[in-house]
């Protein structure tokens, strides 16, 4: 598959069932969320941006750790969904977006590329990654989880997506973790000098 991934294959899934991959309810999902939060460096962060939000289970598990959360799905249901799941917590906003192509203004600290980039043709994901570096603020967080097994729909594996984000101009590798169903990684947008945040434990003084 060269193209990028048809919306109306994401409309179908939405008209078949609320929450088609069952995001809400599967220990799979609920253990890749944890581990995807666990992975974050710092305790708290001003403002998170999360792209194919879907139901929003990551979402209002985010905004435990964010002071502002955008959250967006290209699909009008997935957006309502979310925005219910989420609608006692005034400081997430659940938009509907189809990025690359449209992106929020402003900068953030931490975007999360969960279960997304496979999906996109060469130059959308080209795209898509030069948004999240030139949206990312210096010392911000990006974080990517991926499912690892081939798909129709999908145009790479989690394996497959790897190097080419550590190879990308304006991020820093950082810690990962490679379950045998997916790939998950974070990333630093370096300082105008080349360095890098302190660690959870220089943070804390404990080096």
């Amino acid at each position: 598959m060269n193209d990028s991934t048809p919306a109306s294959y994401f409309t179908g899934m939405y008209a078949d069932a609320p929450d088609p991959w069952r995001l809400a309810d599967r220990w799979y999902e609920h253990r890749k969320y944890t581990l995807t939060l666990a992975s974050l460096p710092r305790r708290r962060y001003r403002r998170a941006f999360e792209p194919g939000c879907s139901v929003g289970v990551l979402t209002r598990m985010l905004a435990g750790r964010c002071e502002e959360v955008v959250a967006a799905d290209r699909v009008a249901t997935a957006v309502e969904e979310a925005a219910a799941r989420t609608a006692d917590l005034p400081h997430v906003r659940v938009r509907r977006m189809a990025v690359p192509e449209q992106w929020p203004e402003g900068s953030f600290d931490l975007v999360v590329l969960s279960e997304l980039l496979y999906y996109f043709d060469d130059e959308r994901l080209d795209l898509l990654l030069a948004n999240t570096v030139r949206s990312l603020e210096p010392g911000g967080t990006l974080v990517t989880v991926h499912w690892d097994h081939e798909v129709p729909e999908h145009r790479l594996t989690g394996s497959q997506l790897a190097p080419v984000l550590e190879a990308r101009a304006g991020l820093v590798p950082g810690p990962g973790f490679r379950d045998p169903d997916f790939v998950l990684g974070t990333f630093t947008r370096p300082f105008a000098d080349g360095s890098l945040p302190p660690t959870s434990a220089e943070a804390e003084g404990l080096v």
